[in-house]
């Protein structure tokens, strides 16, 4: 048995929907959009319909993207599905953009209710199936790298899925410090050379005249202080994977000898003729444009079309800022588990002041300012204290982005509350020594509300108990 929701002020419509779920037992009617959302019913509802009239008609007069935003959050886990006549339909499609399911056309058709509900209730099921094959997909030991909140990267772990199990050759590009070896890693270890060595050769750090010897090997006598054979990369790691970072660097003679292993599988050792056989999974990476190079002569053009056979771009920090606070946990986790210590959270001023810098080293540079603020810490919360004080004098920058104009109305809002709602929630708790019901009767809220906000927020009562 569903539980609906119809948010309208046309009786006869509320009256028809309820027809079709089987009579009023399962559907409640509320006439205005401020009326549902003062409801105190504690039914979770798994259908929210809601006309055009009852939005126009509340006061503000709010739009369709505020509205979806507000009921999404009002009942979380419910389908919106707007009730549109034929004037509203361009709304109606913005208001899908926002979020909502679908709309239906006024007036009400119960084959078209019965036909979207049924459909609504197939992607369900398909996205359910999805999360499990996706969560069976990556190891126990990686889930909490792969969580994300941002679509770009969303798409890059999608990638990954795609082409760890096959054979062919990664172009991973980003700027320095977005986690391109990571990347490599994941791909490595969950593809079926996974048992396999993993290879990783940074070719920015190694000087020109030693990294053909570095990548095949050399024979004993092939140049001066060759003293003896060499095993190359390839050769070590045969039947598994070569991780070829900054692979923009290398000369145009080792590229010649690399596009010849890609194109036949073979190469030689520098100063011998016999043919050795490459069986090495190729992932390269470099944070240079090198269609551009191509283009200007310092990368053979047949080389790139050779490894960019499946590209993948990492996205900057800076672009993901939802990520953040995820990555700030993971760090936080891994640095308990090194150093033995207990710091349970990270101060909100802290998260903040992150979300609003900009990041020119990306995760590297986040990863290593959490080390170094958790190595002075000596509260049970990371404070702002132990970090660096440039990183708070952009932090009036997140009140500047928040206001952006290349932010829509709906988002900046978005971001305001949850700002606000995240640094107001740590101080009542503060205030409350951690004990809820003080804190949410103080805030005029109930215990439950409190602990939603507080899971959404990542905010363990535990932190502000002493």
């Amino acid at each position: 048995m569903k539980n609906i929701l119809v948010i309208t002020g046309n009786e006869q419509a509320a009256a028809d929907i309820r027809a079709v779920f089987n009579g009023p037992g399962h559907a409640q009617g509320v006439s205005s959009l401020d009326g549902a959302l003062r409801s105190r019913s504690k039914i979770r509802h798994d259908l929210v319909f809601v006309a055009f009239d009852a939005i126009f008609g509340a006061p503000g007069k709010p739009g369709i993207r505020d509205v979806v935003r507000v009921l999404k959050d009002r009942y979380p886990g419910a389908e919106i599905v707007l009730i549109a006549s034929s004037e509203d339909i361009p709304n109606a499609v913005e208001g899908v953009k926002a979020g909502a399911s679908t709309y239906i056309n006024h007036p009400i058709n119960a084959a078209e209710i019965r036909l979207v509900v049924d459909a609504l209730d197939e992607k369900a099921i398909i996205r359910s199936e999805l999360d499990y094959l996706r969560d069976r997909f990556w190891h126990s030991d990686v889930m909490d790298l792969v969580r994300t909140e941002n679509q770009a990267m969303r798409q890059v772990y999608q990638k990954i899925r795609a082409v760890a199990a096959t054979r062919a050759t990664v172009l991973l590009s980003g700027e320095t410090g977005t986690g391109k070896g990571v990347l490599a890693r994941l791909i490595h270890s969950h593809s079926n050379r996974q048992n396999e060595r993993f290879i990783a050769v940074h070719c920015g750090a190694i000087p020109d005249t030693l990294v053909e010897s570095e990548l095949f090997g050399h024979e004993k006598g092939a140049f001066t202080g060759a003293s003896r054979r060499k095993l190359g990369k390839f050769e070590i790691a045969r039947g598994g994977t070569i991780f070829l970072d900054e692979i923009g660097t290398i000369s145009n003679a080792v590229q010649i000898k690399l596009l010849q292993v890609l194109q036949d599988g073979e190469f030689s050792r520098v100063g011998g003729e016999d043919i050795l056989f490459a069986n090495a999974r190729i992932i390269a990476a470099t944070n240079l444009d090198l269609k551009k190079m191509t283009e200007t002569g310092d990368f053979r053009k047949d080389l790139f079309y050779r490894l960019n056979v499946f590209p993948i771009e990492a996205p900057p920090l800076r672009d993901r800022i939802e990520d953040i606070p995820l990555l700030a946990e993971t760090f936080l986790s891994r640095l308990n588990r090194e150093f033995q210590k207990s710091i349970k959270t990270i101060h909100a001023d802290v998260v903040s002041a992150m979300q609003a810098y900009d990041w020119p080293g990306n995760i590297r540079e986040l990863e290593n300012l959490m080390e170094r603020a958790y190595i002075l810490e000596t509260s049970p919360v990371l404070t702002p204290s132990g970090f660096p004080a440039e990183l708070f004098t952009e932090c009036s920058r997140e009140n500047q982005t928040l206001m952006d104009a290349s932010l829509n109305l709906s988002e900046a809002r978005r971001r305001t509350v949850e700002s606000f709602e995240r640094r107001y929630i740590e101080s009542l708790l503060a205030g409350h020594h951690g004990r809820i019901g003080s804190a949410a009767e103080a805030a005029g809220i109930s215990s439950r509300q409190l602990n939603k906000l507080m899971s959404r927020y990542r905010i363990r009562k535990e932190t502000y108990k002493n």
